[in-house]
């Protein structure tokens, strides 16, 4: 009697300690959940800007309600938009040389200009400045102009004889618009940002600079491209922007067979890479030309060639939002993909396939390689905390990609001039997955908002941590939509020249029916001569046998 009482009590004690802990666990789990829905309340909206033939109109990111995007924009009849590099500004660019400039925390438009004759556009990085190029037949006519978003008053004009891509803007600004520098004839001029009627405050002297790019964060120093003369070999120089130590380059390196130069600074500029490209390859294995990988720092401690294990062209590079390592893109195909960290040691082989395209997440932890253009759009998603790839996938087609800000989704573009037909819009989750698609019958352009990915917090570890716990929508919200609507894809048919078909028709019209049945007729006659054959050569080597 005492042990069955004993028993009852240990088994309500153990009810007790499994309710007390399911309680327990629910309520970290809800915990859990308020800590998410916290961090998307304190972070900013994801956003995407796309332009068509009718104009440029601004979706809501995702995740999105009912599996469609809604509208932040309407759409306005537009040439050309662009975001400033910090989001806070877009530009619009209208007819008649209309360029409208909107607010983005409301959309709304906040200043318009009338600049007859303009050719390009483009604001500076926290949007403050607008900077536009006319047309222009005299030097008389100052047409490089720097207007105040806020006032319209123009702060600065200049005579520019022409305009390049290499060259524009004209006026470079770093990040946080502390510096400002242009390109002139042998020399690199500054100016101060706060007070551009002062004209120029100081100058570099660089005999035959031909392209200058302005370290953005922070604007300590800015690079220089010599390209060759006379025998001399092409070479890049960094020189520091404060004016007491611009006397001497702090870093250089010097090389031959080179006609252009990619130049890119990471953050806390304290590394430049720059890729040497020579328009003819003299070893004549690459019909693109040759290409080499320089890396150079501020403080002087490395100036050289990045070391590659494979030969080839170098097809892409890019920082990590750290600025402490970089991935690489190289070699012929199937290329191959290296993580260097600062001092050029490989962290990080990423194998080998059909890739050249590489982009960074913001947040540093994943990365996507991709072969976009003449590849056929493979993409493979990897975890770079982990060292291990988490998906794989298509995109075909594809002319643009990139992260969202937050880091959690991999946004790519078809997009016109570059392919008229198959316009639209891909987005995946950062393993691969396919999360939303959208065509268009004609489609420019697609971009996100910029944001700094610090204002969105660590959210994908969060969202990974509820996604254990199952507390999770019910359905999702893009994938199971996409997948209905999604038609079956059919194999392509074999390509026709137009003689061909024309041919078909005419033989068809002469002599009823197809080209094709036409063709399976002969076939069948040579397969029964064949046949024929064979049974002819078996029996005559039978009766062979026979005498014998």
């Amino acid at each position: 009697m005492i042990s069955t009482r004993r028993r009852q009590s240990t088994k309500t004690q153990f009810r007790l300690l499994t309710s007390q802990a399911k309680v327990g666990f629910c309520l970290s789990g809800l915990s859990l959940v308020i800590q998410v829905m916290a961090a998307k309340d304190t972070a900013p909206s994801l956003e995407i800007l796309a332009r068509g033939p009718e104009g440029c109109f601004v979706w809501n990111g995702p995740p999105f309600g009912n599996d469609e995007p809604s509208v932040k924009l309407e759409r306005v009849p537009c040439s050309s938009a662009k975001f400033s590099e910090d989001g806070s500004r877009l530009l619009v660019m209208k007819s008649d040389f209309v360029i409208s400039i909107y607010d983005c925390s409301s959309f709304k438009e906040i200043k318009s200009f009338q600049v007859p004759n303009v050719l390009a556009a483009v604001l500076s990085p926290c949007g403050t400045y607008l900077q536009t190029f006319q047309k222009s037949s005299t030097p008389q006519v100052k047409n490089l102009v720097l207007w105040k978003t806020e006032s319209g008053e123009s702060v600065y004009q200049q005579f520019q004889k022409n305009m390049t891509k290499t060259t524009w803007p004209s006026i470079r600004l770093s990040s946080d618009e502390s510096i400002a520098c242009r390109m002139a004839t042998n020399e690199i001029q500054f100016f101060d940002p706060k007070d551009f009627s002062k004209g120029i405050v100081h100058r570099i002297r660089v005999p035959g600079v031909a392209a200058v790019e302005l370290s953005m964060v922070p604007g300590s120093h800015v690079a220089a491209f010599i390209p060759e003369s006379k025998g001399v070999p092409a070479s890049v120089q960094i020189f520091a922007c404060g004016k007491e130590m611009q006397s001497q380059p702090v870093a250089r390196r010097s090389f031959f067979r080179c006609d252009t130069v990619q130049l890119k600074w990471n953050r806390g500029s304290t590394g430049l890479l720059a890729v040497a490209q020579a328009d003819v390859d003299k070893t004549n294995q690459s019909y693109y030309g040759e290409s080499k990988l320089n890396y150079l720092t501020t403080n002087g401690s490395h100036e050289g060639l990045v070391p590659l294990r494979k030969e080839g062209p170098i097809h892409d590079v890019q920082w990590s939002c750290s600025g402490s390592e970089f991935a690489v893109v190289y070699g012929f195909m199937p290329a191959s993909a290296t993580l260097f960290d600062k001092k050029c040691h490989p962290l990080l082989e990423l194998g080998t396939g059909p890739y050249n395209t590489v982009r960074w997440n913001p947040k540093g932890k994943f990365l996507c390689l991709a072969g976009f253009g003449n590849l056929p759009g493979d993409m493979a998603f990897w975890d770079y905390v982990d060292k291990k790839k988490i998906g794989t996938t298509k995109a075909e087609w594809s002319v643009t990609s990139e992260w969202s800000p937050d880091g959690c989704y991999f946004m790519t573009a078809t997009t016109a001039p570059r392919l008229q037909v198959d316009n639209g819009i891909k987005i995946f989750h950062h393993n691969g997955s396919l999360y939303f698609k959208k065509m268009f019958d004609k489609l420019y352009e697609a971009e996100w908002k910029p944001e700094s990915p610090d204002r969105f917090g660590e959210i994908a570890e969060l969202i990974k941590s509820v996604d254990s716990l199952k507390v999770t929508e019910t359905k999702s919200q893009g994938q199971g939509a996409v997948s209905k609507k999604t038609a079956p894809v059919q194999k392509p048919a074999a390509y026709r020249p137009p003689h061909a078909k024309a041919a078909a028709a005419v033989q068809a019209e002469l002599f009823g029916g197809s080209s094709t049945e036409q063709m399976s007729k002969n076939a069948q006659k040579n397969k029964k001569k064949r046949e024929k054959q064979r049974e002819k050569k078996a029996a005559e080597a039978a009766t062979t046998a026979g005498d014998s």
